[in-house]
């Protein structure tokens, strides 16, 4: 892939990625109103069920996409998840390996907590972390910036 090829997908990635990100951000904004407690009325726990499916979703998109979008640009090999969360670290847009995992974590955890029901506790842990995904989104596409503002 030649540099060139590896911008344009870089570019084609963060557009996807903000749009993903704009939507979490949306069903955050209704569940912020809502805020933690022990019962939801059905509505309620619809915009509930949304965050934690946008949150599963950009946390995918950041790890899987993104950080290996930019790997490309910088003609790095892929290698495994680990490298690319190393490298995430490396450039400064997380704070640590322990934390993206974390994250990483938490978006497993949601398949499995839909089976065991105890949502109340995963809507309450997704609602935590949410400031900690933008914040490293917010990192993130401020580096992949430099890529980006030559024309193409």
């Amino acid at each position: 892939m030649s540099r060139d090829d590896a911008i344009a997908h870089l570019r084609e990635t963060m557009n996807l990625f903000a749009d993903a990100l704009r939507w979490l951000e949306r069903s955050h904004g209704f569940c912020q109103k809502i805020r933690i407690k022990d019962t939801y009325t059905d509505e309620e726990y619809d915009h509930f069920e949304t965050l934690t499916s946008r949150y599963a979703r950009v946390t995918d998109m950041l790890i899987s996409k993104v950080f290996r979008s930019l790997d490309r640009v910088e003609f790095l090999q892929s290698g495994t998840l680990i490298d690319v969360v190393n490298r995430a670290h490396k450039r400064n847009l997380i704070d640590s390996v322990d934390q993206l995992r974390s994250l990483k974590d938490l978006r497993n955890d949601i398949a499995h907590e839909y089976a065991h029901g105890n949502l109340p506790e995963l809507f309450k842990e997704v609602f935590a972390v949410i400031p900690i995904l933008q914040d490293i989104a917010t990192k993130t596409t401020d580096y992949a910036r430099q890529y980006l503002t030559s024309p193409q």
